[in-house]
């Protein structure tokens, strides 16, 4: 007999989710990224609904460009004799390891509806220049 064999049904009671759920607080959840490369630059769009740019931070170490969040929110309700106060903790961590194409110094960031988007510039000699033709004289 198997000693280490879980069946499935109680994998589902037991992982983060629903023990997240049972005890009332949000489940911690990493948003979705998009990577996005043209001609210039890459691109990374994060994802993060209901969040404001200041609950953000973007670290740069060495090559690694790591966007955090942490947000913790506190909920009081009073009536009569009864007291509810629930607590809410969310956060996440994204890291990338960055191309040595990438303009370093020149990298910056803007928020705007729920998305924060990253802005990677590449270095001038790594820019592709388009097609061009070259006249015979």
């Amino acid at each position: 007999m198997n000693r280490n064999y879980v069946p499935a049904y109680l994998d589902d009671i037991f992982n983060d989710q629903s023990l997240a759920g049972f005890f009332g607080t949000k489940s911690i959840s990493t948003p979705a990224v998009n990577v996005v490369e043209d001609n210039s630059e890459f691109r990374l769009e994060v994802a993060a609904p209901g969040l404001t740019k200041k609950d953000f931070k973007i670290d740069l170490v060495d090559d690694i460009l790591t966007i955090s969040s942490e947000k913790s929110v506190e909920k009081d309700e009073s009536e009569n004799k009864f007291m509810q106060r629930e607590f809410s903790y969310n956060s996440f961590k994204r890291s990338f390891q960055l191309p040595d194409s990438v303009e370093q110094d020149e990298i910056s960031a803007s928020h705007a509806e729920g998305i924060i988007t990253v802005h990677l510039p590449k270095k001038e000699a790594e820019i592709k220049k388009g097609p061009k033709t070259i006249e015979i004289a």
